[in-house]
């Protein structure tokens, strides 16, 4: 799977995330009568999105992804340690905790609403930290004429990439 497919994933997966918590939270807190709740979480939600913001910042993007790629392993074909065939199952492994921790701040949300804001406030500010990634990824790729790809892996461990030629940019 290429790295910057999974990267675009990250950030849809978790915007769709804040967004299915943010209804939850708002739906529960009107069935509570909690203007309370709707308040401290819109202010969460604004000081969320201005911290996603400043860190997804170009020279933060940069620096964020630098260790990742610098450390891929270089292949000059299509060798053993990644699949091209499965980006699926590549995506999956990588995600599946993302959706876990949203069902579960769903879940708990419809009866406590307070951690549906609290929970859509986070995935709210790792989509916005994370949205310049996969332009950063691609560019790199089209400056340098190669392709990231995902190494299967656990999804508790840093991601490891192997570099495969691609076509360079002229």
């Amino acid at each position: 799977m290429p790295y910057s497919e999974l990267l675009r994933s990250t950030v849809f997966l978790t915007a769709g995330g804040a967004t299915a918590l943010a209804a939850i939270a708002v739906i529960g807190a009107q069935r509570d009568y909690s203007s309370t709740v709707l308040l401290v979480g819109a202010v969460w939600w604004v000081t969320a999105a201005w911290i996603g913001v400043s860190m997804g910042q170009a020279d933060k993007t940069a620096e964020s992804i630098r260790e990742v790629l610098a450390n891929s392993k270089s292949v000059t074909g299509t060798g053993k340690g990644f699949q091209l065939s499965e980006p699926g199952r590549i995506a999956w492994g990588r995600l599946w905790p993302i959706l876990a921790v949203v069902v579960v701040a769903g879940g708990t949300g419809v009866f406590f609403p307070e951690v549906a804001v609290i929970g859509s406030g986070f995935a709210l500010l790792v989509s916005l930290a994370w949205r310049n990634r996969e332009a950063a990824v691609l560019a790199i790729e089209g400056r340098d004429g190669v392709r990231f790809l995902v190494q299967p892996g656990s999804p508790f461990r840093p991601v490891k990439l192997v570099r495969t030629p691609g076509f360079r940019a002229f």
